[in-house]
Parts: structure tokens; C-alpha cells; sequence
């Protein structure tokens, strides 16, 4: 199928993926599931959130439909980062930069209180630096997830987006969730495509991003 635009598709990114032309999206920004089994407060949960099975896949698909020379940001779960690490290699990304976001506040605790969240900075081939660098510490604000269980606020996405997407590319997160990648996108005026995979989040996801 040609590249939909501005959009975001009900279905499993696996199936998905594998439809899109190679070399079709120009910057990936993406949370995917930390294989972590999360449940939050209210027993919302993510799906495939108790397996690895899709990883790797995952990540080799979104190595082929991104343009050559090209970015991708991944949050990810720090007690599986090298599974993470190893899916991102595998599919052809070299790791260049390490994001931390850092709260306010405790998102749950065990041996330490969990009051930061992170990501890798992945690129395909040579890409050239941004004109302008940003931190590699980002502050987090909290987005209440009230849309879904674990929404990253637009605020801390917003930067990444502007400094490794061109203005006239596309955005791809395939692991979509209540739409924030795309929403940051869409303010930035770049063009943007999402799939999720629970017709819940999807469902909160088209309605934010609609005019």
C-alpha cells in the first residue's frame, strides 16, 4: 500500500509495517511495550507487555521503511535494555545518543523510586547532526495519563521531533498509544503516521488528532 498521511491505523504494527514502501518515513519516534507485564493503578494495561516476541521484528521493519541516513528514537525499559539493545543492532541501527527524562515525582519504586524515564537515539546509515544539538536530559512533565497508562507528555516530545524529523518528512510511530508522537508532529507541522494495535488507544488517538 502507498504511505497513508496523517493518520492512525487500527491494527498489529507487524502486519502493518510490512505494507508500507521502503525507505517511506523520514524519522520514527516510538514507546514501544517495556516487556514488563504494567499494570497501572486503575488495571489499565499495554498489549504485548509480556513477551519479546515482537521486538526484534518490529525493529527490522522500522529499519527498512526509514529513508536512508535517517533517525529513530525508542523509549525503553531499563530491566530488558539488552534485549532493546540487542533488537536495535540486529535490525541494522547504530546507537549514537542515550535521552533521560527525569520527574518530579515517583512513578512506582522497589529498591530505588522510579523517577526517571529514557530512550535511545538510533541511526540509520550516516545521518547528518542536527543544525542546532538539543540535551541529552530532557524534564519530564506529567501528562496525568489520563489517555493512556503510560502517555508521555507532548512536551518532552516536541524537541526530539523538531531536531532529527525534516520539515517536509513523515513521522511514523507504530506503537502509537493515545496519539502523542503524532500530536507533536502534527503541531510541528509535519506529516505523521501511527498504529495501535488496542482499538481503545486508537480510538482516543484519532479523536485528538482530529481537526
Amino acid at each position: 500500500m502507498s504511505t497513508p498521511l496523517n493518520t492512525v491505523l487500527h491494527g498489529d504494527c507487524l502486519d502493518l509495517l510490512p505494507q508500507l514502501p521502503r525507505h517511506s518515513v523520514d524519522f520514527v519516534l516510538t514507546d514501544p511495550p517495556y516487556l514488563v507485564g504494567y499494570r497501572s493503578r486503575d488495571g489499565r494495561t499495554v498489549p504485548n507487555d509480556d513477551n519479546a516476541a515482537w521486538l526484534a521484528p518490529a525493529f527490522a521493519e522500522i529499519f527498512r521503511v526509514l529513508e536512508r541516513h535517517s533517525f529513530a528514537v525508542s523509549f525503553y525499559g531499563w530491566p530488558h535494555a539488552d534485549l532493546f539493545l540487542e533488537a536495535y543492532r540486529a535490525a541494522g541501527f547504530r546507537v549514537v545518543g542515550h535521552l533521560a527524562f527525569p520527574k518530579r515525582y515517583s512513578s512506582g519504586g522497589g529498591f530505588l523510586r522510579y523517577q526517571h524515564e529514557c530512550a535511545y537515539l538510533l541511526a540509520k546509515g550516516n545521518p547528518r547532526e542536527p543544525e542546532h544539538a538539543i540535551g541529552d536530559v530532557i524534564d519530564w512533565s506529567y501528562s496525568g495519563n489520563k489517555l493512556h497508562p503510560t502517555q508521555k507528555p507532548v512536551s518532552v516530545l516536541l524537541p526530539l521531533v523538531e531536531a532529527f524529523s525534516a520539515p517536509a518528512g513523515m513521522v511514523l510511530d507504530p506503537f502509537a498509544g493515545s496519539g502523542s508522537t503524532l500530536l507533536a508532529a502534527k503541531m510541528l507541522g509535519r506529516a505523521y503516521l501511527g498504529i495501535e494495535l488496542d482499538a481503545g488507544y486508537h480510538a482516543a488517538a484519532s479523536r485528538r488528532l482530529a481537526p
